[in-house]
């Protein structure tokens, strides 16, 4: 059985633009910082990603160049305002030869989909720049439930 790493990510902190598209807003400048944070949390744990699915917002696509600068990304509309079974087939959907996936999306489909995979009711949410790493046993399309081992928040020190 393969064992792979899954890595649910909520874009960072997005900035209040008026006159935008919601599709169109950028990061903060706190935004900016946790993304960066994001890249070094990830790193100190050893998770570099074989692929990256993003949703195409433009805050999504800022978390992950600066979070995940040179990593392999493929912008997929689909993320944006997906529900979880919409984003649990587009990680079924992997290639293979991918051990370690970054999904980079939106609230409050992300968080749905932690909850769902690892099984956790009694979680305390999933702010903007939150991750989840989640193990899992077998092929992409076999997941169902893999096993929480960490969360990460830039609102925690």
């Amino acid at each position: 059985m393969t064992a792979r790493t899954l890595v649910v990510l909520r874009h960072a902190k997005a900035a209040n633009a008026f006159g935008l598209a919601d599709r169109e807003r950028p990061l903060s400048a706190d935004g900016e910082h946790d993304a960066r944070r994001v890249g070094e949390a990830l790193a100190v744990r050893g998770l570099r990603p074989d692929l990256v699915l993003c949703s195409p917002s433009v805050r999504t696509r800022q978390t992950a160049e600066l979070a995940l600068p040179g990593a392999d990304v493929l912008f997929e509309p689909a993320i944006y305002e997906a529900y979880p079974d919409e984003l649990l087939t587009l990680i079924r959907r992997s290639d293979p030869q991918v051990h370690t996936l970054v999904l980079v999306g939106h609230n409050p489909g992300v968080h749905e989909l932690v909850r769902q995979l690892t099984e956790d009711d009694g979680d305390a949410g999933f702010p903007p720049g939150a991750f989840a790493v989640i193990e899992v046993d077998g092929e992409w399309t076999e997941l169902d439930v893999g096993r929480g081992i960490a969360r990460w928040s830039p609102k925690k020190p």
